[in-house]
């Protein structure tokens, strides 16, 4: 799609995996997240050795922390970010300038209880500034202690909008769930990719009914005819028969998938053993499905979806930070390390821009990212241009991506 859609975030997550933009039961592959985790907390180690002697060299450093999924089911999004997070942090330290980073993540295992405890052992740690939680409702509630605590917060994937409503210190820097919906609705609708709409999503997950509530609305406003939607739970996530051929017998001829990618992976498995063919869209938490162990992944073979990050694409930026993403973790970034990666060097832009020193009180350092985060505009991996309201709400343009021979490739 030439036009960009904007996408300001309003304060009223998380998805996703959660991702995605993260929930709490997140859908995700869990098979590799052990091996993902040590290798990943190895490199944690590796990359805070390499930030304090950063800051024994050229002054004091900025503690930066967040709470991750570093193990169970939703280890693979919360790896993704702590990789990105930490391949920016050695940049930038290396660079041997005015702002260095001494980065630390929790393991809040996706719950959000445990997320708490992270976040209070990263505040006796000494946090300055955070990237809050990467899913969504451990993100809910940090977020909250991030406003008690006057701890300025930025979270690269907790997409939905309570984590920053009510909360003037919390920013996202992925779309929000709602938006995702709108999004999603406009692109079909402006590319005519398809003219009878099945929509498949999952009730009790905040992620996914939120996305999908949106695209309802914009669908009938932009005259696309929803002919199926039907939904399932996290405890009926392994059969879609009923879906699948209610969508088929209402002559749907594009679904629409507001879900992560785990579930995807059997809707795709399932409709291709019925012989049901029909294009299939999904939204930012679909990213993860090409590295799903076990997975068929010819079976995803025209899928399209709306993410902010191309790890396929050719510019210099995109090509540096997924060559040393490869060399280090052994596998191609997803969206959810892009932004994570971007997140901090947004807060190097707004560290800069507002003068700020690492000798500063956390209180200090969040009354001035309150303040200048709306003043700057950002160019990163996720979009270029990007900029924040006062409510924490971030505007940037989606891509369309579709996967073909195993590898998602732009569409605009």
């Amino acid at each position: 799609m030439k036009k960009a859609i904007s996408f300001v975030l309003t304060a009223v997550m998380c998805a996703g995996l959660l991702a995605g933009c993260g929930s709490t039961t997140a859908d995700t592959g869990s098979s590799s997240a052990s091996e993902s985790s040590a290798a990943s907390a190895s490199t944690e180690a590796a990359g805070n050795a390499d930030a304090e002697a950063s800051a024994e060299t050229t002054g004091a450093a900025f503690k930066l922390g967040g709470t991750a999924p570093l193990t169970g089911s939703a280890a693979i999004y919360g790896n993704a970010v702590m990789n990105g997070a930490q391949i920016a942090v050695d940049e930038i330290n290396a660079e041997g300038g005015a702002i260095q980073f001494e980065l630390k993540y929790e393991d809040d295992e996706n719950d959000p209880e445990k997320a708490v405890s992270a976040y209070n052992a990263l505040k006796d740690w000494g946090m300055q500034i955070s990237l809050g939680s990467v899913t969504t409702k451990p993100c809910e509630a940090v977020a909250t202690e991030h406003y008690a605590d006057r701890i300025f917060g930025l979270t690269p994937s907790a997409s939905s909008t309570a984590v920053t409503e009510g909360k003037d210190n919390f920013f996202q820097i992925c779309f929000a769930d709602p938006n995702q919906g709108v999004a999603s609705a406009d692109y079909i609708a402006d590319q005519q990719l398809g003219t009878k709409i099945a929509v498949i999503y999952r009730n009790d997950d905040v992620y996914s009914s939120g996305i999908y509530e949106k695209f309802q609305e914009e669908a009938s406003a932009k005259g696309l005819e929803i002919v199926s939607a039907t939904t399932f739970t996290d405890a009926s996530s392994n059969d879609f028969s009923v879906q699948l051929t209610e969508a088929r017998d209402a002559g749907a001829d594009l679904v629409f998938l507001p879900i992560y990618y785990q579930p995807a992976s059997l809707i795709l498995k399932q409709a291709s053993d019925m012989g049901y063919t029909p294009k299939f869209f999904g939204v930012d938490g679909m990213d993860g499905i090409l590295t799903l162990e076990g997975f068929d992944t010819s079976l995803a073979e025209g899928v399209m979806l709306l993410t902010p990050f191309n790890a396929d694409a050719t510019d210099d930026k995109t090509v540096s930070f997924v060559t040393k993403y490869q060399e280090l973790y052994g596998e191609v970034p997803n969206q959810f390390a892009a932004d994570a990666y971007d997140c901090v060097y947004a807060y190097k832009a707004a560290l800069e821009a507002a003068g700020a020193t690492a000798d500063m009180s956390a209180e200090e350092l969040c009354e001035l990212m309150v303040a200048t985060f709306p003043t700057i505009t950002f160019d990163g991996l996720t979009g270029e241009g990007v900029t924040w309201d006062s409510t924490g709400a971030v505007s940037k343009s989606p891509k369309g991506m579709v996967i073909e021979n195993g590898a998602y490739v732009g569409m605009d």
